[in-house]
């Protein structure tokens, strides 16, 4: 058996694992028996911790400077402004957008907005951008090809937050993961940056400016 085949058997098992924690979080049986951020942050926990097991390689696409912190801060202030631009029509066409958007941004009561803008910021966010595209989106690419690994990965990432029966959510991860995934596909090398970006539009999103 080949490397190669074995690395994609280890991702489909992290993908499997993320379906799991997923449903755990947001399915309708079991969700509002958890503190949600507290269960994010284990999920978090689990699959940085994964990718560090099955693909340690994945640091190497690391590197941290100046350009690469102004580059991820101006990704995700690009994308706060396609989602503010996507909240704004997704009014106009869909009767029940608000009130789905309204049910994701309840996931905050009774939390400390402090803390939950410290665990997306440190935790939450970059560990989604490790397991997301610099482990399953990297080790698919590398056994298919660039854009097949991004469309595969991007489609796990959408398909994982089906079980929260929300539209608006499941369309904001395919918009967001698209996001993600198109540059890592165009630049590979710039990791550091999507993880930069992918902590601070969740802070930005969920807590310190919300649509």
């Amino acid at each position: 058996m080949h490397d190669s085949d074995i690395s994609l058997k280890k991702t489909w098992a992290g993908v499997a694992v993320a379906f799991v924690l997923w449903f755990i979080m947001f399915s309708p049986i079991t969700g509002p028996r958890l503190n949600f951020w507290y269960a994010m942050t284990t999920s978090a926990v689990v699959l940085t911790s994964y990718t560090f097991w099955a693909s340690p390689k994945w640091r190497e696409q690391l590197h941290l400077g100046v350009g690469q912190v102004a580059l991820g801060i101006v990704l995700a202030a690009v994308l706060w402004g396609v989602f503010w631009v996507g909240d704004k029509l997704s009014q106009l066409m869909f009767s029940f957008a608000r009130s789905e958007v309204d049910l994701i941004y309840s996931m905050k009561a009774g939390s400390n907005p402090t803390v939950i803008g410290i665990l997306l910021l440190f935790i939450i966010g970059p560990a989604e951008e490790i397991f997301w595209r610099g482990f399953v989106q990297r080790t698919m690419s590398q056994r298919w090809s660039p854009t097949v690994g991004m469309v595969v990965a991007t489609a796990c990432y959408t398909l994982v937050h089906v079980s929260s029966l929300n539209f608006m959510l499941i369309m904001a991860a395919m918009v967001a993961g698209g996001f993600w995934g198109l540059l890592y596909r165009i630049w590979p090398k710039n990791l550091t940056a999507l993880i930069i970006s992918h902590a601070l539009w969740d802070a930005a999103a969920f807590v310190f400016i919300p649509f």
